[in-house]
């Protein structure tokens, strides 16, 4: 139920056929490169397109977000993009989050047992001329049912467990090297301890052990392997060798009582397990590879085909927080051959103060003292700091002052971050054509507040920036640098790296909506990082308002795809719409789309490959590749982005690869593909040729799609 305290303006769901997507398309070909380009026209900022949604409701076409079941009563609703994913035909797979939040009456902790459904799945399609049109793979929620509860109390009765008892979101996602989506985990929703027939009992879940498969060629779901241990808000990542590693997660979100396994009470799983591909089974990797790590953890795969974990994740588990998240602000390493993980460092030490940290210092520290910036930029600047301690220690002896090390740690953004994206910037190679550099953009969210990285603060930082992985062999040398700010703080902003290499920001909110759901500002304002300049500038705005669970992937043109919005009930009571109140919004989940077209896209003279195809080249690891262009003289950068599998503002296999152009003609570049397997991990991937403009902006083209190739295995030689 959705309770109204004043109407709010109706998102426009466009019927089929009278989309402006075609539109933004052709404005993307029939640009006049950056001619009056200010910070109000799109060839500055951008601009998006008219939102547009799915046009039914079962049998019923409808521009309402949900209609009345007549049988029942309760609301049937259209899914919004809580998780979202670029496959590699070119469509979108997207599934619904917290579907059955409209029902609730009253209070969801008391009544979602019960009124909670499975989440629905949709396929997103976009003809030619871009409009869109919609399937319903099968089965539509996925099919998981065979969750394993444990009651807290033995014995107890479990209510509402036949109503969601294999929810798929929640679940993390991944694309396996052959096309295919994985959904690893998921919610079995009930209430306990319950009576049959009373109102008795309080919201709990069972994390699911399930992994599910999505095949695009006929558009269902089949189930693989099970996990060991249930997991709710799990986070995979595709290794090296294309097996899939998955950690953290938690089986009961009322903790710390997980009745299976007294010992591990009171945190998050510590286990890590790794998925199998060509025999598709689990195993747990041992007592070394566990590690406590928050939900939905921010983990990466570097070039050495190590997986970092780069201090960030879900800050906030109501009713959950783990004894041991202090543990959470620590960068580590985990080592898939020896199955064990290692510390690195203080997230965002040692840290390297450069001109960002310098000012923002010196503003913290003592606004008052007019010298106090020469001081640091001639005395600090370039010095790396091997601890917290060091840097207060350093900074006290040069300012003479008694400096208190949270200070330090909120200004310098270190610690663990909630909420926040962690976005690989592009693999390089060096002057020997290794890849030996990593480095993690983190924007926004929510500060650790040092030992409570979970709630962590509640207003989000504007804090900004880079982690710097240097590998030597099996060496993890860590530093940190601060970066200009955001323009404003921004909780749960989801993060796209765009093929020119700058980083847009979309979505979020002004407050941790976990924490007080209903009651923050949404955040349309969007913005784009400047990789060179080090900074953020605003773009245009969006559309809709989206908060929790918005979702953002980039689209072959170069494009981005923006979805999502679906808010736990306010406060934790039924859906209140508070946006009078300039608040929310609360009125339940938003299923449109919007799409977003970059300055680039505007331009006239973005290069072009002529031979793109529609269907994905495959290339093996190390080969040699020809691409077709008109503008080979001016291309200076080939740029292999893989597809973009996102949910909770994660997407873990999340990269993009410069491969080093070795020759070129007057109407050709050729390519040598990367063969280092962590660097380029099988799969599919968008490549993009870029040139650098008379106006010093990088103009990329649209891309072609290519498969990387596995290395075969069978189950038998693994």
């Amino acid at each position: 139920m959705t309770i109204k305290i004043k109407p709010i303006r109706a998102a426009v769901l466009l019927a089929l056929g009278a989309l402006p997507v075609a539109n933004a398309q052709l404005g993307g070909l029939l640009g006049g490169g950056t001619t009056g380009c200010s910070d109000t026209t799109p060839q500055c900022i951008g601009a998006f397109s008219a939102p547009f949604a799915e046009p039914k409701i079962g049998n019923t076409t409808t521009a309402e977000k949900c209609i009345p079941d007549p049988a029942t009563g309760k609301q049937l609703c259209k899914p919004a993009a809580g998780t979202l994913t670029h496959l590699n035909d070119g469509r979108f797979l997207y599934f619904n989050a917290l579907e059955g939040t409209e029902n609730v009456e009253f209070n969801i902790v008391a009544e979602f047992g019960s009124q909670s459904v499975n989440d629905q799945t949709r396929v997103l399609s976009f003809s030619s001329n871009g409009t869109p049109s919609w399937i319903k793979p099968s089965p539509v929620d996925a099919g998981a049912s065979n969750a394993e509860v444990t009651p807290l109390i033995p014995g107890g009765l479990l209510v509402g467990q036949d109503g969601a008892n294999g929810a798929l979101f929640c679940a993390d996602v991944a694309q396996l090297a052959d096309g295919r989506i994985m959904a690893v985990g998921g919610t079995d929703y009930y209430n306990e301890p319950g009576i049959e027939g009373l109102p008795i009992g309080v919201l709990e879940l069972e994390g699911l052990k399930n992994a599910r498969i999505f095949n695009p060629r006929n558009n269902t779901w089949t189930q693989t392997g099970s996990m060991n241990f249930g997991r709710w808000y799990p986070t995979v990542v595709s290794l090296a060798n294309s097996d899939v590693f998955v950690v953290s997660g938690v089986t009961k979100l009322i903790k710390p009582v997980y009745p299976q396994s007294p010992a591990q009470s009171g945190r998050n799983v510590v286990q890590s397990e790794t998925y199998n591909a060509a025999c598709g089974t689990w195993s747990d990797n041992g007592a070394l590879a566990q590690r406590s790590l928050p939900l939905f953890a921010r983990i990466h795969l570097l070039p050495n085909g190590h997986v970092l974990y780069n201090a960030a994740g879900q800050s906030f588990n109501p009713a959950g927080q783990g004894y041991d998240q202090a543990l959470w602000n620590i960068v580590g390493a985990y080592d898939p051959a020896t199955k064990a993980w290692r510390d690195v460092a203080y997230a965002g030490f040692p840290f390297q103060l450069n001109s960002f940290g310098a000012d923002q210092l010196s503003h913290a520290l003592n606004p008052t003292n007019p010298n106090l910036i020469r001081i640091l930029l001639n005395t600090l600047v370039g010095l790396t700091f091997t601890s917290p301690d060091t840097l207060i220690a350093t900074l006290g002896q040069v300012l003479g002052l008694a400096i208190d090390r949270q200070v330090v740690e909120k200004v310098v953004g270190s610690g663990m971050r909630g909420s926040t994206f962690s976005m690989m910037l592009p693999l390089k190679p060096d002057a020997y054509g290794n890849y030996t550099k990593a480095q993690f953009l983190t924007a926004g969210g929510i500060n650790s507040a040092v030992v409570a990285t979970s709630p962590g603060t509640y207003i989000p930082t504007d804090s900004s920036r880079i982690d710097t992985i240097n590998l030597a062999g099996d060496e993890t040398n860590y530093s940190s640098q601060l970066t200009g700010k955001l323009n404003q703080g921004r909780w749960y902003g989801s993060g796209v790296l765009l093929p020119d290499t700058s980083v847009m920001v979309f979505s979020g909110a002004n407050r941790d909506e976990v924490v007080a759901p209903g009651f923050e500002a949404a955040i349309v304002q969007t913005e784009r990082f400047d990789p060179v300049t080090q900074t953020w500038k605003k773009m245009a705005l969006q559309n809709q308002r989206r908060t929790y669970h918005n979702t953002a992937v980039l689209m072959a043109d170069g494009r981005v795809l923006i979805g999502g919005h679906a808010p736990i009930t306010t406060g934790y009571t039924a859906h209140i719409d508070l946006s009078a109140l300039g608040l929310g919004p609360n009125d339940g989940r938003d299923p449109s789309f919007e799409i977003y077209s970059p300055p680039y896209v505007f331009r006239s003279d973005r290069p072009v490959i002529s031979n793109a195809t529609s269907t994905p080249v495959k290339l093996n690891r190390g080969q040699t590749h020809k691409i077709s262009t008109s503008s080979a003289a001016a291309i200076d950068g080939v740029l292999l982005i893989r597809n973009t599998d996102t949910t909770h503002l994660v997407d873990a296999d999340q990269r993009a690869v410069y491969a080093p152009i070795v020759s070129r003609t007057s109407n050709s570049v050729t390519v040598r593909i990367p063969d280092n397997a962590a660097v380029l991990p099988a799969g599919h991937y968008m490549l993009f040729i870029s040139k650098t403009a008379s106006d010093g902006k990088i103009v990329p083209s649209k891309s072609t799609p290519v498969r990387i190739e596995a290395d075969a295995r069978s189950c038998s030689a693994t």
